[in-house]
Formats: C-alpha cells, structure tokens, sequence
C-alpha cells in the first residue's frame, strides 16, 4: 500500500436524516453514470416522510447490484441545497473537509478502477452487492488540500468547458431548425430578386414567401398547399449513393486501434455524430468496403434496430471511413438535392414518423431496405432556396462539428486526469 492511500471510511461518515416534517419535495433518482436525476418513481401512496433527506456537499450510493452494473452508483450533490432520496440509498458526507475535499473524492469514484475493484469486492452472486464495511475499506491518495484543490480545478475546467461546448451545440441546432421551419415547413423562405421581378413585384424581394402573397398550389401526395414548382420526388432520383456496408471478418476482435473509421450505428444520432467508441480498420479490410467509402457530406441513416432512422452527415474529421451494415450512406447529387436540406428533411417529426412507417396501432418497423430509401419522397423545394439554406447551415453545422471533436479530446483529457491522480500519492499528506 502506498504510504498516503487512505481507506474512504477513515473520512466519511453515514448521514441518516429522514423528511418527517415533509418540507422536502424535490425527489431525485441515483444512476449508475454517477448523477442525480428527478426520479421517475411512482410515489402514490408512498409515505414520504421515510425518504432521506440529503444536503448540497453530500453523497448517495446504491450498494446493490454493483457486480451486475458493473459500476457503483454514487453521485455529489451539487444542484440543490437539499433533495430527499429513497431510503434504500446509503447517504455519507465528509467529515472534515479541510482534509478530503467532496469534489475530489467524487473524482475519485468516477474513475474506472474505482467501479473494478467495487465489482471485486462485491458478494451474493451474479448481481453481487456490495457492504458498507467494504466501501469504507476502499483507499484512495490522499494528497494535501492545495494539491487536491489543483486537481479539482483542472477537472473542472475540463467538465465545464465540455457543458459549454454542449450548449452552444444545441443552441446551433435549435437555430437551424427553427430555420428549416420557417422555410420549408411554414414556406416563409426569403422571395428571390428573380421571383420578385417575375411577378412584378420587385420591392418583395427578400420578404417572406407565404405570407407576401407567394403562389401556392395543391399537392396531392401531402394533402396539403405547397409552393409553385417546388416537387415531390424519390431519393433515387435525387441521389447517387444509397447502400449499407459489413462488419470485417472476425466483428470486434478484428478492429484496430486507429487506422480507417468504421462507422456504426452507435455513432449515428439526429443530427449529431457520436464519436465515442468509433472503431477503426486497416486499409486491406477497407478495401473490402471500397463500394461504401463514405465521403464528405454524406448523410447516414440508421437501419437497423432500436436506433433505426437516425440520421446525422458525416464530419469531416472522421474521413476516411466505410460504414457497417447497420448504417446506409444516402450521397445526394448537388445540382438535384442539398445535403443538409435532405439531413433535416429525414430528421424532422413528419418524415420520421413515415421513414419508420408507424401503423395507427403504433407499431415501429426496426429495419428500412435499400429499396424502402430509394422510393422514399420528400418535397423538393427550387434549388435557390436549397442552396441558401445550406450555405447558412453548413457554416453551423461546421462549427457544430469543431465543438463535437473538441468535446471528445476534453473527454479523453478528463479520463486522463483521472488516471493521473494516483500520482497524487508523491505529494506528502
């Protein structure tokens, strides 16, 4: 044992308060990826003045099942100034935390190694528990409270410039949805200087179609007005790539640890590229899937199973790449269709809701074919409309992209900064 790991008993102690006064009503819920979430119990008849009480600063652990998850639920309460829990969480805080501070303790049962050797310890079979004697016999560095307070900082740089990018993500895709909206939902595109002349009516150039008095005609297909001249036409005339790949002989056990991306299923999400466990291969299995090399701007579509008809275009970053069986490349032909029109096309609730084929009764198809891509319609609007969209889309999505990939190397700095802490250990208590 190294000279300044410390068992976590020696500095935490349970905390067993319970909410008989009811004054308490924010229940919160404990989850193995080691937060609090507004809990989903159903608390009908329930009496709440059993449920613990617990306050900002301390923690909650579930003890139970830990071998069978794999992981130790157990999370610091940071949101609230007090919540109240279930009472079969154990709560603890610290006892004196000018000598373990809370964060840093948390960091410490974020690590992997921390939910390993909770798994070793834990008893009962293959869900395996996890006592109470055997948490506080865990051990951990204890380095002074400055050297402590370092690594928290570090960490916390690292977590919240992560959160940062991630609203800035989600505010660029609400915009270019609101966007895609107005324009091809509510048909309040911007009028073109050639429309505007076209009618006689220069001064509405730039206006809102719709609502200036922009021609509207009947189309049979949506049941509903759509602007003139815009079509309702299959994907396979509007695109020059639509095909799934395969995984290399021998699945997993034959991926590498970089080389060329293969994309999965677990990669694609609505409008979003996960990077997170992207697998790669070498150029000889490549070149086995050389007829589904995926290329710039190419939109990938889910096919198969729970997350069939996600869809989002592939980053730049992660060319070159194939894509497995699971994931169809929908190429579109530039002069015919814009790639990010057709990306929020299949992403909206309209076209979802048809590209999975939902019954009255609400049944869900888990597979699209090739050929169900192919006869797919969507409304095409006028190639000036496409092209401006896209060129105010592409500039968001791009962004959204650099924030994605920046998001990842911050991950990967703050599983690293994880690791690192057991060098804490050379800094004297």
């Amino acid at each position: 044992m190294k000279s300044n790991y410390k068992k976590i008993g020696n500095y935490i102690q349970l905390v067993d308060k319970r909410n008989n006064d009811l004054k308490v009503n924010t229940l919160l819920g404990l989850t193995v990826d080691k937060i609090f979430i507004p809990s989903v119990a159903n608390i009908v008849g329930s009496d709440m003045s059993k449920y613990k009480i617990i306050k900002k600063g301390q923690f909650a652990c579930s003890l139970m099942q830990v071998r069978r998850d794999g992981k130790i639920p157990v999370a610091l309460l940071t949101d609230f100034d007090e919540a109240i829990i279930s009472q079969a969480y154990p709560v603890f805080k610290i006892i004196d935390d000018c000598e373990l501070l809370p964060e840093y303790l948390m960091m410490w049962m974020s690590r992997s190694e921390f939910d390993r050797e909770a798994c070793f310890y834990a008893v009962g079979g293959v869900r395996g528990s996890l006592e109470w004697e055997d948490f506080c016999n865990i051990e951990l560095p204890v380095p002074n409270p400055d050297k402590q307070q370092q690594i928290v900082d570090e960490y916390n740089t690292i977590v919240n410039r992560i959160k940062l990018n991630e609203q800035l993500s989600q505010k660029l895709e609400e915009t270019a949805q609101t966007l895609y909206k107005h324009w091809f939902v509510d048909f309040e595109f911007p009028i073109t200087a050639e429309y505007a002349q076209s009618i006689g009516k220069p001064e509405l150039e730039g206006k809102p179609y719709r609502s200036s008095g922009g021609k509207m005609v009947w189309n049979n297909d949506l049941d509903q007005d759509v602007p003139d001249e815009w079509k309702y036409d299959t994907l396979s005339n509007r695109c020059t790539k639509i095909g799934s790949g395969s995984t290399p002989c021998g699945g997993k056990s034959a991926y590498k640890k970089s080389g060329i991306s293969l994309i999965r299923s677990l990669n694609v999400h609505d409008y979003n590229f996960q990077y997170r466990d992207l697998a790669f291969i070498d150029s000889t299995q490549a070149t086995k899937l050389d007829n589904v090399e995926v290329k710039e701007k190419d939109v990938l579509l889910n096919i198969t199973g729970v997350s069939v008809a996600r869809c989002c275009r592939v980053p730049s970053n992660v060319l070159p790449a194939r894509v497995n069986q699971h994931v169809s490349i929908v190429r579109v032909e530039p002069e015919k269709l814009s790639s990010s029109y057709l990306l929020f096309t299949l992403c909206s609730a309209i076209y979802k809701q048809k590209l999975l084929g939902s019954s009255e009764a609400g049944s869900t198809r888990q597979a699209i074919t090739k050929g169900d891509i192919e006869e797919f319609e969507i409304l095409i609007p006028k190639n000036d409309s496409m092209k401006s969209f896209e060129e105010i889309t592409d500039s968001l999505i791009c962004y959204k992209e650099n924030l994605s990939a920046q998001s990842e190397y911050l991950l990967k700095a703050r599983i690293l900064l994880l690791q690192k802490m057991i060098k804490a250990e050379a800094t004297k208590c």
